[in-house]
């Protein structure tokens, strides 16, 4: 199985994204600066994943302060917690995992640092295990509702490298694969940073799924050709309406499928539902760097001068949405998380 982050010992090691597909490269990180670059940078990316990794990178820095007393320590994690959660705006797990680390810092007053500590590292390698448990549990879900030969079209990365293991939208598709219901994956490339091309059909190379890449501009013809049963993808965000943030160009997917008559799926932990948030208007949309899309591998395909709008994400509309497939089973509207 892909293993995309996993601690060992006294540092996290995570898969660096930014390579694949050409070279296969571990970062380590060891201080929870290290783990908030690699955020930043997608080396390690994928809501879930991120959550994962920003827990350990909790437990780095409880580790590295050098306080004796509690309000000391607990001051100087909350400089990372801080510091990590200023690392991407949009993936809710981020924030969720983040927030769940605070409860087991302020759990240890009154208690010896280094119990605190061992909690922390407990509490972060639970994430990381409920995670991979939940994406199998939304795997068998997800599975269910695939019919035999089917023609699944999927966007970005969704995948074993943007969770614990697995994957979310691709775990669906690895589920279907194992009971002999797949025939092919379409597999969006995922402009402008190809997530889909770089990492989702790395993933159907390594684990010999049928796949076919696509540019994303393809998807609408294989649509109206026939040739597609229904679309699944992940999620970083979803509303208490079922409004769902995902990778730039879904909602486009979601118009295209309604159009076409072909089943939406959305796949994400719940950890991803964000009751607080009523609707897809108030999920915050991160803006990414001109040059991601002014070039490719380094070398312009456009002015240097010319303006540009990245955004890394866009909503789709809950009315857009056939399901939403949990670790705790499939949701259908109207939703009411």
């Amino acid at each position: 199985m892909i293993t995309p982050l996993r601690w060992d010992g006294d540092r996290l090691v995570l898969v660096d994204q930014t390579r694949l597909p050409v070279e296969e490269v571990e970062r380590v990180c060891a201080t929870w600066q290290e783990v908030a670059d690699a955020i930043r940078t997608l080396v390690v990316r994928g809501a879930p994943a991120i959550g994962v990794a920003a827990a350990f990178g909790v437990v780095l820095a409880a580790r590295a302060s050098r306080a004796r007393d509690f309000d000391a320590w607990q001051a100087d994690v909350e400089e990372a917690v801080k510091g990590l959660a200023a690392t991407r705006p949009t993936a809710v797990n981020l924030f969720w995992a983040l927030e769940r680390m605070q409860r087991c810092v302020l759990a240890g007053r009154g208690q010896p640092l280094d119990a605190t500590r061992a909690g922390l590292l407990a509490d972060a390698q639970a994430i990381l295990d409920e995670d991979l448990a939940a994406n199998r549990a939304m795997g068998a879900h997800g599975a269910a509702l695939v019919p035999a030969g089917a023609r699944i079209l999927t966007h970005c990365n969704a995948g074993a490298l943007a969770t614990a293991g697995y994957g979310t939208a691709v775990g669906i598709i690895r589920a279907a694969h194992e009971r002999g219901k797949l025939a092919l994956v379409w597999v969006d490339e995922t402009r402008p940073v190809m997530q889909g091309s770089r990492l989702t059909a790395w993933e159907m190379v390594k684990e010999g799924i049928p796949h076919r890449l696509i540019s994303d501009v393809v998807a609408a013809s294989v649509m109206k050709r026939g040739e597609v049963d229904l679309v699944v993808t992940g999620a970083d965000r979803i509303a208490a309406n079922g409004d769902t943030a995902n990778k730039i160009g879904t909602y486009g997917l979601a118009v295209l499928a309604r159009h076409h008559g072909i089943p939406f799926y959305v796949a994400a932990p719940s950890s991803t539902i964000d009751p607080s948030i009523p609707s897809g208007a108030s999920i915050v949309i991160e803006e990414r760097d001109a040059a991601e899309v002014r070039q490719i591998a380094g070398r312009l395909t456009a002015p240097a001068a010319s303006p540009v709008y990245n955004p890394a994400f866009d909503v789709t509309p809950a009315e857009l949405i056939t399901a939403i497939v949990t670790e705790r089973g499939v949701f259908r509207p109207p939703y009411a998380f």
